[in-house]
């Protein structure tokens, strides 16, 4: 991490009953609002004192409520996923495979998934 930046410690209550703790910094961030169902819908990106990545999803909309969050660590070519209780090992040919069918970016368009690659590089320097 840069000299400089402000860490915070970061403790989130999950819907799944775990508490997910880390000491970093908001990346990034977004939100938005679904007029039709009535949700709105925050995004934090955090890179931690780890150099992982955490990512939080809360959604609500009025009387349902959502708190989700993702931390994302690089182990050489593969990349491990722990939601707060279970934990999932991927190689990152998988994720980006993931990631590319999720975006629905078409495997055919290497400046689009080389776009993709870069962002996730970048967010873990």
């Amino acid at each position: 991490m840069p000299d400089g930046e402000a860490m915070e410690k970061v403790s989130l209550q999950l819907d799944n009953g775990a508490t997910m703790q880390f000491e970093g910094r908001q990346f990034a961030g977004g939100s938005w609002y679904d007029e039709e169902s009535g949700t709105l819908t925050r995004q934090n990106l955090y890179v931690t004192t780890a150099n992982e990545h955490v990512y939080v999803i809360a959604s609500h909309n009025g009387a349902q409520r959502s708190r989700r969050a993702y931390r994302v660590t690089l182990q050489g070519e593969y990349c491990a996923i722990h939601d707060g209780r279970h934990e999932m090992t991927i190689s990152l040919d998988m994720l980006m495979l993931a990631v590319q069918v999720l975006a629905g970016i078409d495997k055919n368009s290497a400046e689009t998934l080389a776009a993709v690659e870069e962002t996730l590089r970048a967010a873990n320097c």
